[in-house]
């Protein structure tokens, strides 16, 4: 009697395949001591942003310094009281500025200067009419002339009040022409018609109306500036601009011309937005060369300041270069090699720049050749000359 066979369904093989394969494929794998790939992959990245965040240093020799041109120097104090170079900022002078206004409500008829005419004083600007000094006009003229009526008959034949309410109302009638901008004389006809003219001699830097404009009483038709003085503005740190002697001088130089101006003040207030103060200096402009808006560099005298040691550290200004978003210097650490250091600047102070924090007297700086060592430092950043 033959035995039956005992078939298994296809169904029933498919796990067992399925945990074999996987029992093959775990064998296979090479062990990671440590952790699995993922891990490692980690690692890795982290060992190459510990090597690009710690690259803030070159290391060159001699010879390759001394072809890059990069030059070393020990840090030394300058003396307070030297030259300090600051910005500036070219203003009209206001104490001699007019603003031309009519003082009543009238119609522009006819224009007689443009904007950047330099005029004289008393040249005629612009002719308006009005209603109303029309009316002033002709109450002027009708005072005037009874005026002199009864001063002609005298006080034989008109009495003293009569005399004294025409003098009255001749008076109050030049008043009124007057404050409307007129002579204060009845010369002329009674059109309404005036003319505004330069008080002084000057340039038209601005007018911003048209002829046949109405224009209200206090609006500038003219802005007129005396340029032969001009203002500049120096901006420096309030500490700095208390030690700027009033009366002192100071150079001015602009498009590569230097002019000399007196100090006229110091400011009193430090702006909360900048920390700085604004030293305000006369210049006597000699052939127009300065105008309102322009930049310009200054420079001044400060006087000694009280800090004790009577001096402070300072580098050349083409020291320092911009890494990273940091103002930095490069400074020659035990090693030889050249290191970025974060700096904290104050002032200029001729050519120099003072340091404020970041080094100390007799650090070895790198005051020539910076930008060449800024660029072997951010090739180094970028990977080049490294062996991965």
């Amino acid at each position: 009697m033959r035995t039956p066979m005992i078939t298994q369904p296809r169904w029933a093989l498919v796990p067992m395949a399925a945990a074999i394969l996987f029992a093959l494929s775990a064998c296979s794998r090479p062990a990671m001591p440590g952790g699995s790939a993922g891990a490692t992959e980690v690692a890795e990245e982290g060992d190459h942003a510990e090597e690009s965040a710690g690259a803030r240093s070159v290391t060159m020799d001699p010879a390759a310094m001394k072809a890059a041109g990069i030059r070393v120097e020990s840090l030394k104090s300058v003396i307070h009281g030297e030259q300090l170079r600051v910005p500036g900022e070219v203003l009209d002078n206001a104490y001699g500025t007019t603003l031309i206004t009519p003082r009543v409500e009238a119609l522009v008829v006819r224009r007689q200067a443009r904007l950047g005419d330099e005029v004289r004083a008393g040249a005629p600007l612009a002719t308006l009419a009005s209603v109303d000094v029309s009316d002033a006009q002709a109450e002027l003229r009708i005072a005037e002339q009874e005026w002199k009526r009864v001063s002609a008959l005298g006080r034989e034949a008109v009495s003293g009040r009569r005399i004294a309410e025409a003098k009255v109302a001749v008076d109050r009638a030049r008043a009124k022409a007057q404050a409307y901008g007129l002579p204060g004389t009845a010369a002329g006809s009674v059109n309404g018609q005036f003319t505004l003219t330069a008080p002084h001699a000057g340039r038209i830097t601005e007018d911003d109306f048209v002829v046949g404009e109405r224009i209200e009483p206090g609006r500038a038709l003219f802005r007129l500036v005396d340029e032969s003085v001009v203002w500049v503005d120096a901006k420096l740190p309030a500490g700095v601009a208390s030690r700027i002697a009033v009366g002192s001088t100071a150079t001015i130089v602009a498009g590569g011309q230097r002019m000399t101006g007196k100090v006229l003040r110091s400011a009193h207030r430090t702006s909360e937005a900048t920390r700085n103060a604004v030293v305000r200096i006369e210049v006597p402009n000699k052939d127009d060369r300065l105008h309102g808006g322009d930049f310009v560099d200054v420079y001044l005298g400060a006087e000694a300041g009280n800090d004790g040691d009577g001096g402070t550290l300072a580098v050349p200004t083409t020291a320092l270069v911009q890494l990273d978003g940091d103002t930095v210097a490069f400074r020659q650490n035990a090693n030889g090699a050249l290191e970025a250091v974060p700096v904290r600047t104050g002032i200029i102070v001729g050519d120099a720049t003072i340091i404020e924090e970041g080094l100390k007297p007799g650090d070895k700086v790198v005051v020539a050749g910076t930008f060449a060592l800024k660029a072997q430092l951010l090739k180094a950043q970028l990977g080049e000359g490294h062996g991965h």
